[in-house]
């Protein structure tokens, strides 16, 4: 074959080449938004945020060494205006490590707001928004928050249900009913959203809300290691559909898929998870606010200072990159 027809051959497929890259991803564009716009129709059925709910500024600062804390607000509020965070956490993620954290902070723990006294934890939010509940953690225990995300419970169900559309499966203690419009039997059971969202929001059991916190994180490390497989990667633009009508937040869209792009290609371990107060550091008292949780604050602060450091992980995540001869 003659040189110059080499080189045609050779453009031809290179034009090839291009054409079919070109309507691979027209055809991956065209999926994304249908998908998108599927997930926003499922998402839209039933209560869904105002389109103008605003929280006021949020002056969380910025995130240093590609650690990454998020401030996770759950609301059952069922329309009350004077709502108060039914859910609160830290969701800590790590840049270098692709290590995930979540902390629960008791909603009864008795805290210093600022310029408002002493409160329950969840009164913050209701007196503040999301910008007095980030002050009034870094007050107490001085964590910075750089981000928060608030959610709606009546969309937790419609997330579940794309995230993993089998269920997800749990080990129930005791029959499970009052206060959640259904009866969950003991046992082994795989749960769909609607009766996941009972199970993680049953309070009346012998452990009360300390109960409910470790089910709130049972599920959410569930959710995340469904929410990394191939299946859940597809149904991504559908799954950005069904949460948009249901949650507030200032996380950006850059911080959102630097966080997506570890979990799915980082080599990540289950999520660790914390709460506050930890074991053998606070007492039950009744104080005008009702029933609070008294803390030892300084303990609290430490325990979770320490539970967020990553300086160890760091090392170990650069040696793991290293060849054995090195790491001896």
């Amino acid at each position: 074959m003659k040189r110059s027809d080499r080189r045609i051959k050779k453009r031809k497929g290179l034009r090839n080449f291009f054409i079919v890259t070109t309507l691979i991803l027209l055809a991956g564009i065209v999926y994304g938004v249908a998908q998108y716009y599927s997930g926003l129709s499922l998402g839209k059925e039933g209560m869904v945020k105002e389109d103008d709910a605003s929280y006021g500024e949020f002056e969380g600062a910025d995130p240093q060494f590609g650690e990454i804390n998020v401030l996770l607000l759950g609301s059952d509020s069922r329309g009350d205006e004077d709502a108060r965070a039914d859910t609160l956490m830290i969701a800590h993620y790590n840049q270098a490590t692709h290590q995930m954290k979540l902390v629960s902070i008791m909603r009864d723990t008795y805290v210093d707001v600022p310029g408002h006294g002493y409160h329950k934890m969840n009164a913050a939010f209701s007196i503040g928004g999301p910008e007095l509940v980030r002050q009034t953690i870094k007050e107490n225990f001085d964590i910075d928050i750089h981000s928060y995300a608030i959610v709606d419970f009546t969309g937790f169900s419609k997330i579940v249900d794309v995230v993993a559309p089998n269920g997800i499966e749990v080990d129930i203690p005791y029959a499970m009913s009052h206060g959640i419009g259904m009866t969950l039997q003991p046992g082994n059971q795989v749960l769909n959203g609607e009766q996941l969202l009972g199970y993680v929001r049953f309070r009346h059991d012998k452990h009360n809300d300390y109960g409910r916190v470790e089910r709130q994180q049972e599920a959410l490390s569930k959710l995340k290691d469904e929410a990394v497989s191939v299946h859940s990667l597809l149904n991504l633009p559908k799954l950005l559909g069904v949460v948009e009508p249901y949650v507030n937040t200032n996380v950006d869209n850059r911080t959102i898929l630097t966080i997506g792009k570890g979990l799915l290609l980082g080599k990540t371990d289950k999520i660790e998870t914390l709460r506050i107060p930890v074991e053998h550091s606070f007492e039950e008292k009744r104080v005008a606010a009702g029933e609070v949780l008294s803390i030892d604050f300084e303990q609290n602060k430490q325990a979770l200072q320490q539970f967020l450091s990553t300086e160890d992980e760091v090392e170990d995540a650069e040696l793991g990159d290293e060849s054995p001869s090195m790491k001896n």
